[in-house]
């Protein structure tokens, strides 16, 4: 839903607020944004194998410059080979410089609608060190084989010079401008997904954008089939280098919690209340799997296993320990995104160790003891900044609507309010509400909206 005309003011105000409220990182220091620049022309070595010839490209949202990611797929018999390649920070950062420090003071870059907070500065991140099209760039290479039934192997890590030959977004890629072997790489990704029971459900998401006449809009943007097979590709390498680093027991795993028994009885009672048929012998997470993604009933279902379960987190190897990550199924970590995540940078570092029968540095190994810790401060400041927009964003556009009446479909509760969504427009709130169960179809009022506090007070009326 488009904002009113006159809103432009109120959200820019909004989100310098919450930048200044959150204490979120502003310009980078001039010594950093100095020693980056030096940094961003340093010429590639022979540490970098030639491989521009291979046709790599990349998938990403459209507007996105910050590319750590770029693809290419070939066959080898019946194995799909994915040589996946992964911006090479290491090439323009050193561990303890000035670029560094700041870094680890950043955590991770957090993203505002009218602008980011990167994690490096500009001429890195979207410069020198992005997988940018027609770029010949440093990069690691991970290659990682698909067997048929969907398990991965990491064969090899090399540092290499790649040039990307198309920078396609998910939103107007089309199947004849993707590689051969795509498709079934994607299909091999889901079978074995399937066989791990690990589902791949996403929530609806609230998107607050500004577009190029500056006008804003919030809505419910649905996942697209892009994104999937794209996000498939990324967890195959994440997944192979977790396996690698695992047996050379060393790394940085990214974990989550299984939902703890106690609270399956209470999830069957929710989809009886939502209206959802979960069958006697099927396990939660094999049910999550049959769920429709546009299904409102599905999804105040997947709200209430999120509540149910724990949050994610990193953790370190630990002998006798095997690293678990519940919504994956499998051990895991995040390697394929060290431009936006610190933690990353770590991962792959030993990865490309242990993959070259090589010690893992000592400044990736003693670090995965302090990055858990920092990794999860920034994540939640990346969460709580993100929340605010969207209130910001709610409050805005409620704000001169005082006393309207809107349908909504109640999402999840507990024992002092409702969480509620609203489709049009894109809300989603809590709301003091009795008597109500997640999938219930009521109506609410709009009450008092104050924009400067970010929130909007909602009473049931029917």
């Amino acid at each position: 839903m488009q904002f009113r005309s006159d809103a432009t003011e109120e959200m820019q105000r909004g989100l310098d607020d919450i930048r200044a409220s959150f204490d979120v990182p502003g310009e980078f220091p001039a010594e950093v944004v100095t020693a980056a620049e030096a940094a961003a022309a340093r010429p590639l070595g022979d540490e970098h194998v030639d491989r521009t010839a291979w046709e790599f490209v990349t998938l990403d949202p459209a507007a996105s410059k910050d590319l750590d990611q770029a693809f290419h797929i070939e066959m080898d018999g019946e194995v799909v080979v994915l040589h996946y390649a992964i911006a090479d920070v290491d090439w323009f950062v050193q561990p303890g410089d000035v670029v560094d420090v700041e870094a680890w003071k950043r955590g991770v870059t957090i993203y505002l609608p009218d602008r980011r907070a990167r994690l490096y500065p500009e001429v890195l991140s979207e410069g020198a060190a992005s997988l940018l099209p027609d770029e010949v760039r440093p990069a690691y290479v991970f290659t990682v084989r698909i067997a048929a039934d969907g398990g991965v192997t990491l064969a090899g890590c090399e540092r290499a010079a790649i040039r990307s030959r198309a920078k396609l977004a998910y939103d107007a890629v089309t199947p004849e401008q993707l590689p051969d072997g795509f498709d079934e790489l994607s299909r091999r990704i889901v079978v074995a997904e399937d066989a791990r029971g690990a589902p791949r459900v996403d929530l609806p998401e609230q998107e607050l954008e500004r577009d190029d006449a500056g006008a804003w809009s919030l809505t419910f943007r649905p996942r697209l089939d892009s994104e999937d097979r794209n996000a498939g590709m990324s967890l195959a390498c994440n997944l192979a280098v977790a396996d690698a680093l695992f047996e050379a027991k060393t790394g940085l795993f990214r974990t989550m919690p299984e939902v703890d028994e106690s609270h399956v009885g209470r999830l069957r009672h929710v989809a009886r209340a939502v209206g959802l048929d979960w069958p006697d012998g099927t396990s939660l997470a094999g049910f999550q799997r049959s769920l429709a993604d546009d299904d409102p009933k599905a999804a105040a279902f997947l709200m209430a296993i999120r509540r149910a379960g724990g949050g994610a987190t990193y953790e370190p190897f630990r002998e006798g320990e095997r690293p678990w990550h519940s919504a994956m199924k499998a051990t895991y970590v995040h390697a394929t995104a060290p431009l936006r995540r610190l933690a990353d940078r770590y991962v792959i570092a030993a990865a490309y160790a242990v993959a070259n029968g090589q010690l893992v540095p000592e400044w990736a190994d003693t670090a995965f003891a302090a990055l858990p810790e920092r990794m999860d401060a920034a994540e939640e400041l990346a969460s709580r900044v993100e929340r605010a927009a969207i209130d910001l964003a709610e409050a805005v556009l409620l704000s001169g609507r005082e006393g309207e009446q809107f349908d909504a479909v109640v999402i999840s509760e507990d024992d002092t309010a409702a969480q509620i969504q609203i489709t049009e427009p894109a809300i989603l709130a809590r709301l003091t509400a009795h008597k109500v169960d997640p999938g219930d179809q009521i109506t609410v009022r709009v009450g008092e909206v104050d924009v400067a506090a970010r929130s909007v007070h909602l009473e049931r009326v029917g």
